[in-house]
């Protein structure tokens, strides 16, 4: 299943967000960078676990990481991609087979869309899923560890749960630290910085009802915050909610 969805994306017949998609298999945030800045950026990932858990590093030039999947072209399968030149967003391409060359290191970061098929299992609702919208996505004020050039502030996801649905959220997610593991935060936002929860800084704002408490995991957004604050010449990541799905299965990342 997630070959034959990848096929769609590299056909460009499915362009949108990718929650909710191949739910038993995990999803990938994407980076790519110059050579250069590879060993630098694999020390970020492992001094900020929460946000970038690595799911895979191909070899300099590697576009067809075998670890990921079967027939799998980072340059094409991502629904939709951000280029960053000096830091500043530029263009946001639906395939970067123009802009690959061979001192590109990709990385591949695990996506908390891959827990959200156990948190449907276990019958918690999940508001942008249910509206049709990508996940809310925000900064925070919570600085990352820096390595090199990369720092930058952690990212957030924030679904809306109740009470009890937050608390089974954290034992279930827990399990899954490959995929961003438990969140970060719990209630209100603006302990972490966040001064209004309907103007997300990535992706769409969601209903939050009277009886709901926002609940925030660090997101693989977090590493184009570290990749603007670096000002890399050249950097390409996935387009925040559009996600590489892999062939890797979510049951497989679970630790006990």
């Amino acid at each position: 299943m997630p070959h034959r969805f990848r096929q769609l994306v590299r056909r460009k017949d499915f362009k949108g967000p990718t929650a909710g998609q191949c739910g038993e298999y995990a999803q990938a945030n994407l980076v790519v960078i110059p050579s250069a800045y590879a060993e630098d950026f694999l020390r970020f990932c492992i001094r900020n676990p929460k946000a970038c858990p690595l799911l895979g590093v191909g070899e300099r030039g590697q576009w067809n990481v075998p670890s990921l999947g079967h027939d799998l072209d980072l340059r094409t399968d991502v629904p939709g991609y951000n280029v960053y030149r000096d830091g500043v967003l530029s263009e946001q391409p639906a395939d970067i087979l123009s802009l690959w060359n061979d001192d590109l290191v990709a990385f591949a970061i695990g996506c908390s869309f891959s827990f959200e098929q156990m948190l449907a299992h276990e019958k918690i609702p999940l508001r942008h899923v249910d509206e049709g919208v990508n996940v809310p996505m925000f900064r925070t004020n919570i600085a990352n560890a820096p390595a090199g050039p990369f720092g930058g502030q952690l990212v957030v996801s924030m679904r809306p749960m109740s009470g009890a649905h937050a608390i089974r959220a954290v034992q279930v997610t827990s399990r899954f630290p490959s995929v961003h593991g438990a969140p970060v935060h719990l209630g209100s936002p603006r302990a972490i910085g966040i001064e209004d929860l309907s103007r997300p800084d990535y992706g769409d704002a969601v209903t939050i009802r009277e009886d709901e408490v926002p609940v925030f995991w660090a997101c693989g957004v977090t590493p184009q915050s570290a990749l603007e604050a670096a000002r890399l010449p050249f950097a390409i990541a996935h387009r925040p909610g559009h996600m590489l799905v892999t062939d890797i299965p979510n049951a497989s990342l679970a630790v006990l």
